[in-house]
């Protein structure tokens, strides 16, 4: 009887201590919301910075054609597109959109984590289940993942970096026109992203032009080109960037440098980066890189 009750009194003891832990864990989640959400406020939008260089918005952030749930799905959803697998899962089901199947969604991950995916999705509301084993998104059409991914990427930019972002963005009257993809204000600095979804063998030259263009256009004093690829960037990419530079400055062209793996720097402010590892991590090593050399 008394081994019974030690037992029985350690066993309360130790989910006495896990409940306040856990309650502790909430309590000082809640405080780092705030601080964030603090922080966040008391940033200068970048709406703001772009208005006094003459730029001005007619378009941004189209949701209604990103793949994104209702917000009391959407902290677990960002979790969730931080892991390559989940991003390669969510091309596909825009892939077969209209309707398929689990077996048309198992390339890049196993069954049973496709199904967990899948699940996840139909719990969340952005597919549905049809009859016989089939399924279909439940708003159609989709354009590409490439607008979900630059919603992800902002918010990435936004929560671990606090900045503030606007993504999708149109403007009227500038030379090049087009979509940027991603601006935000990073510490009193305009920075311009531009997000691809395509794999290396997908992106052409004209696409580095526009890139090293827009930069000029909006004056930004970081600019990223960011790759969602754990591809290298070394084969195709950077020398296509060399290229470029050299039709525009000859012999005097800047170098690229190879800062880590297959993440590159041009003159310590234009950064070309793929997704390799962890996409956080790496526009960290971009912003931590531009700080420290030339912030």
């Amino acid at each position: 009887m008394k081994l019974k009750s030690s037992s029985e009194f350690i066993a309360k003891s130790l989910e006495g201590s896990l409940e306040e832990k856990e309650r502790e864990i909430a309590v000082l989640k809640e405080e780092l919301r705030r601080i964030r959400e603090r922080l966040r406020n008391s940033i200068v939008p970048v709406e703001e910075m772009l208005k006094r260089r003459g730029m001005v918005i007619f378009k941004k952030e189209a949701k209604d054609d990103t793949l994104v749930p209702s917000d009391d799905y959407e902290e677990v959803f960002y979790e969730k597109l931080k892991r390559y697998s989940f991003r390669l899962f969510l091309r596909d089901l825009i892939k077969y959109q209209h309707g398929f199947s689990v077996k048309d969604l198992i390339h890049y991950s196993t069954e049973e984590v496709t199904r967990e995916y899948l699940d996840y999705c139909i719990e969340c509301g952005i597919v549905i289940a049809l009859k016989e084993g089939r399924f279909s998104l439940s708003r159609v059409p989709i354009k590409s993942f490439g607008i979900t991914l630059e919603w992800f990427v902002s918010k990435i930019l936004e929560k671990e970096f606090v900045a503030s972002t606007i993504w999708g963005v149109r403007f009227k009257n500038t030379v090049k026109g087009g979509d940027y993809d991603l601006i935000a204000n990073m510490e009193g600095k305009i920075l311009y992203m531009e997000i691809k979804s395509s794999p290396p063998k997908q992106i052409y030259d004209t696409e580095i032009r526009t890139f090293l263009d827009r930069i000029d256009e909006i004056n930004s004093d970081i600019s990223i080109f960011f790759m969602d690829t754990e591809l290298r960037m070394k084969d195709k990419i950077v020398p296509m960037f060399d290229i470029e530079l050299q039709n525009r400055y000859g012999m005097k062209r800047p170098e690229i440098q190879r800062m880590e793996r297959e993440l590159f720097s041009i003159q310590d402010r234009i950064f070309i980066l793929n997704s390799k590892d962890n996409i956080v991590t790496n526009i960290g090593t971009a912003l931590n890189w531009y700080f420290r050399k030339r912030g």
